[in-house]
C-alpha cells in the first residue's frame, strides 16, 4: 500500500507561500534589471502566451491530486490542434463545429485511460505512455505537416479582448485560461468532487473504507484532464494560427513542473489549483525574462526551472518528514508508562 505524504495543515499552506513569493522575488528581479517589465501589458501577455500550458496544468493537478500521472498531454494537444486544422481547412467544416468535436474527443480519451488504470490495476506511468504514443501517432495519420487555419471566426476571436487598461486589452486566450481556472479551483475545493480528489490521493484504502467512489473519482479526474488537454489543443490554434501535430514535445514535462513548483505534491493528497496557476506564471516570468535579455540562450529557461523544481521536492520532503517525525513523537507521548 502507498503511504500516505500529505502534509498536516499546519504545513500544508507553505509550499503555495514558497511559490508566492518565488513568483513576486522574480518579477520584481526582472522588473528592476529590464526596463518595461514592470507593466500591465507583460503581466497579460504572460497569461496569453503560457494560455496553452497553464490549461494543461490544470487539468494535470487533478490526477497528480488523485496520486495519478498523465504523460499523454503534450501528444493530446497536437493531435487537437492538427485535428481542427485539418477539419477547418482540408474539410471545410465551420471551426465551432471542429472543437466541439475536439472537445469530446479528450475526454473520451482520458476516460479509457482511467478506465484501464482502475479496472486493469496498471501504473498510470505506463497506460499513460501508452496514450501517449497513441495520440502522437494518430495526429501523424491526420496530417504529417503543419496546417494553417484561415477563417473569419478565428479573425474576429483573435481580434475579441476585454479591456484592462489604454490599449491593454485580454485576449481570448487568456480569458479562456482565466475561466478554466476559476471554474477548476471551485471544482477542487468546493465539491464533493474535489474533496474525494484529495482523499484518494492522501491514502486511496482509507478513502475506500470511508465508501468515497474512488472508481468513478479517479476515472473522472482522467476525463477532465483529457478536457483540458484539448482545449489547450484548442487555444494553441489560435494562439499559433495553425495547427502542428509535432507539437507539445515535453509539453508534459513543463505542466507536470508547473504543478509541482505550484507546491502539489506529486505523491497526491496535497496542492492547490491556485499554485498551479503561480507554478505556470513563474514559468512565463523567466521566459519574459530570457526575452528581454536578449543574451541568453533559451536552454537557461530549463536549467532554472530544474533548479526550481528541484528545490521544492526538496522542501516537500522536508516538510513531510517533520510532519512523520511530529506523529510519532505524538504517538509515543500517548502511550501509557
Amino acid at each position: 500500500m502507498r503511504q500516505p505524504m500529505n502534509l498536516p495543515v499546519a504545513t500544508r499552506h507553505v509550499p503555495l507561500i514558497a511559490t508566492g513569493l518565488v513568483l513576486v522575488v522574480l518579477f520584481a528581479t526582472a522588473s528592476v534589471l529590464y526596463d518595461g517589465f514592470f507593466s500591465l501589458r507583460v503581466v497579460v501577455n504572460l497569461l496569453s502566451d503560457n494560455a496553452f500550458l497553464g490549461i494543461t496544468a490544470v487539468g494535470m493537478t487533478f490526477v497528480i491530486l488523485s496520486g495519478g500521472i498523465d504523460l499523454s498531454v503534450g501528444a493530446v494537444v497536437a493531435f487537437t490542434s492538427i485535428f481542427v486544422a485539418a477539419l477547418v481547412g482540408s474539410h471545410q467544416v465551420h471551426p465551432v463545429l471542429a472543437i466541439l468535436l475536439a472537445l469530446c474527443i479528450g475526454p473520451a480519451f482520458g476516460c479509457a485511460m482511467g478506465l484501464v488504470i482502475h479496472f486493469y490495476r496498471l501504473p498510470p506511468f505506463l497506460v499513460t505512455l501508452a496514450g501517449m504514443f497513441l495520440a502522437r501517432g494518430m495526429g501523424f495519420v491526420v496530417n504529417m505537416e503543419s496546417a494553417g487555419i484561415q477563417h473569419p471566426f478565428y479573425d474576429r476571436v483573435l481580434s475579441f479582448g476585454i479591456p484592462v487598461a489604454r490599449g491593454v486589452p485580454i485576449p481570448a486566450t487568456a480569458l479562456a485560461y482565466l475561466l478554466l481556472f476559476v471554474a477548476a479551483l471551485i471544482l477542487a475545493h468546493f465539491t464533493r468532487f474535489g474533496r474525494s480528489i484529495y482523499a484518494i490521493g492522501g491514502n486511496e484504502t482509507s478513502a475506500l473504507l470511508m465508501g468515497l467512489p474512488v472508481g468513478r473519482t479517479k476515472i473522472l479526474a482522467y476525463s477532465f484532464n483529457g478536457f483540458c488537454s484539448t482545449l489547450a489543443g484548442v487555444v494553441a490554434t489560435f494562439y499559433m494560427g495553425s495547427g502542428n501535430p509535432a507539437m507539445g514535445f515535453g509539453l508534459e514535462l513543463d505542466a507536470i513542473a508547473s504543478v509541482v513548483i505550484g507546491g502539489t505534491l506529486l505523491t497526491g493528497g496535497s496542492g492547490y489549483v491556485a499554485g498551479t496557476l503561480m507554478g505556470t506564471l513563474i514559468f512565463g516570468t523567466i521566459q519574459a525574462a530570457l526575452v528581454f535579455d536578449g543574451r541568453l540562450n533559451s536552454w537557461w529557461l530549463r536549467i532554472a526551472i530544474g533548479a526550481l523544481l528541484l528545490a521544492f521536492i526538496l522542501l516537500q520532503r522536508f516538510l513531510s518528514s517533520r510532519s512523520t517525525d511530529r506523529r510519532t513523537a505524538l504517538a509515543q507521548r500517548s502511550r501509557p508508562t
